[in-house]
């Protein structure tokens, strides 16, 4: 091991310790160690255990601790600790400007244990009551914490979008007159990313050319691999222009829509097409969308000539889950309506947290009838624009809500979601939601997995069963537009539009800001083939009224 690579070890075993509450003093030798061993010049594997015990802050356990770590690269104090601490908490420790202080806040009083629970608790407004805390440390801490994510291997697709969308824009004004185009997985937006990828019409296209843009360019298969100048990872893909279509329909399909698409058309050549409709043509088939070119069900669906007009954000008409200061959320309940209004919205449900929700200032009883004559002064004020009273219900371990039967009927619609006591093995989690499916104030089920993309896998549903729960009692399954949920995840859509439950693109918002989260859910959407028709907030107002009064 280098110097360095030892000083940063006694760097984190200070960090680790305390977090555990550690005697300050042993703590304070450990970073005292760091400052003094990676300034060293001299190797300490060439030192013997008396030179490095003269080194200024090293003393005899200290020096014990390296000669660990330079003949068997482990140190038994920092094992121990390591495994008292859950890996997400000690990745955290790795975020610069994120103390040990702050983490442990975070961990201890907020149970959260990786980075993906951390950002979607920095979405939703939690830190800003903890000690140490406000609302700028948390803002500063939402971009340390996106900076961290879009280091690693793998990036929600929001995070991705307006960087890709840049790029593209800088190389077709660096190239101009050839023909470029976003494809992959980020093409078909996809809900996790781990590259922006690009095609250009350029055979000749050099690292020269590309430049003022990228960097650390290197040669790859068809192209280039490079970064952008923020580190996102980067392969640039080259063809003829005369082939442009083809390659550009190569690129962005998966593999195995692909292979099925070749499958499909044996013997024919699909190769020097200048356009992707050129493409299609030949396969005689409509042209579908790159959201469609994950699963061979779309084929099945072009070759019989029933493609669906998938839905659009413009569809949209309403807004259904939303919170405001009266639990998690920033921004006031009016302030929450007036924005929705200016979007051009026709109604807003505000769903809060329920009282079981402690931890997000969820409403007692009180509070409940409180929001309530606001609600309605609202929508005196703001009318046509319509208000609904909704509440994101807590689903209790036995699948109950956690409101009596007299509160929840004053409801006009309840989204019911789980939120405590996730680790559920399959068939409790299952009847869990069924449970609170069959209760008969359940007209939302919020994101059913309860999952975080790239944080947390969520808890294990059998999927048929649920679905065909809400089918059976008439309740509609959100899809959480959250970038970090996008839960109900999008390849359930298809089952679920065959058993006629409509799905609800919702924002989840905790912001005013937070609305807009619902051009994600609208991507993830079409992925699975959702219409107008079949997603329940692209009802118009009086069409959501009927549906909350048909009840089940």
């Amino acid at each position: 091991m280098t110097n360095k690579e030892i000083a940063r070890t006694f760097q984190f075993l200070g960090n680790i310790m305390e977090l555990h509450d550690e005697n300050k003093f042993k703590i304070r030798s450990y970073q005292n160690a760091y400052i003094s061993l990676r300034k060293l010049d001299r190797p300490l594997a060439e030192m013997s255990d008396e030179e490095i015990g003269k080194i200024k802050g090293v003393g005899k356990a200290i020096v014990g601790k390296i000669r660990e770590l330079l003949d068997g690269g482990q140190m038994a104090t920092l094992e121990r600790y390591k495994s008292e601490t859950p890996a997400g908490i000690q990745e955290m420790l790795g975020i610069k400007g994120f103390g040990p202080k702050k983490i442990k806040a975070v961990w201890k009083d907020l149970g959260v244990q990786s980075i993906g629970e951390l950002l979607y608790a920095v979405n939703e407004n939690r830190l800003i009551e903890l000690n140490g805390f406000g609302k700028k440390t948390q803002e500063d801490l939402k971009h340390k914490l996106e900076y961290f994510q879009r280091s690693k291997n793998k990036y929600h697709y929001a995070s991705l979008e307006g960087p890709a969308e840049e790029l593209l824009k800088q190389l077709q004004s660096q190239l101009p007159g050839v023909e470029i185009s976003l494809t992959g997985a980020i093409r078909r937006r996809a809900n996790e990313v781990s590259r922006i990828e690009i095609l250009v019409g350029q055979s000749d296209l050099t690292a020269e050319q590309l430049g003022e843009v990228l960097e650390e360019l290197a040669s790859a298969k068809n192209g280039f691999s490079a970064k952008t100048k923020d580190g996102q990872a980067v392969s640039i893909y080259t063809c003829e222009p005369a082939a442009f279509g083809s390659k550009l329909f190569r690129y962005s399909a998966s593999a195995d829509f692909l292979q099925a698409f070749v499958e499909a058309s044996p013997g024919l050549d699909f190769s020097g097409l200048p356009s992707e409709d050129a493409v299609f043509s030949k396969a005689n088939l409509p042209f579908i969308v790159p959201e469609l070119r994950e699963q061979a069900w779309a084929l099945d669906l072009a070759r019989a000539q029933q493609l669906p007009t998938l839905v659009e954000l413009s569809d949209l008409k309403g807004v259904l889950h939303n919170h405001s200061t009266y639990s998690d959320g920033l921004h006031s309940l009016r302030e929450m309506a007036t924005y929705t209004k200016e979007q051009a919205y026709e109604y807003l449900g505000m769903s809060d947290h329920s009282k079981s929700a402690f931890y997000a200032n969820g409403l007692q009883v009180e509070r409940v009838y409180q929001q309530m004559e606001e609600i309605d002064q609202l929508n005196e004020e703001l009318a046509p624009f319509r208000i609904f009273k909704s509440i994101e219900s807590d689903i209790l371990n036995d699948g109950s809500l956690d409101y009596e039967e007299d509160v929840l009927k004053a409801f006009d619609f309840i989204i019911a979601s789980v939120h405590t006591n996730l680790r559920m093995d399959e068939a409790k989690a299952t009847q869990r939601l069924i449970t609170a499916i069959e209760n008969p104030f359940t007209r939302i089920l919020g994101h059913p997995t309860g999952r975080l993309l790239l944080s947390r896998e969520g808890y294990p549903i059998d999927h048929k069963k649920v679905i065909d729960a809400c089918a059976e009692n008439g309740v509609a399954i959100e899809l959480n537009a959250n970038p970090y949920r996008l839960d109900l995840d999008w390849t359930w859509i298809p089952y679920a539009l065959e058993k006629g439950v409509l799905i609800s693109v919702n924002p989840d918002a905790h912001s005013k800001e937070g609305i807009h989260d619902m051009h994600f859910g609208v991507l993830s959407a079409r992925k699975g083939g959702l219409t107008a028709e079949t997603c329940l907030n692209a009802k118009s107002l009086s069409e959501f009224e009927k549906w909350l009064k048909n009840g089940r």
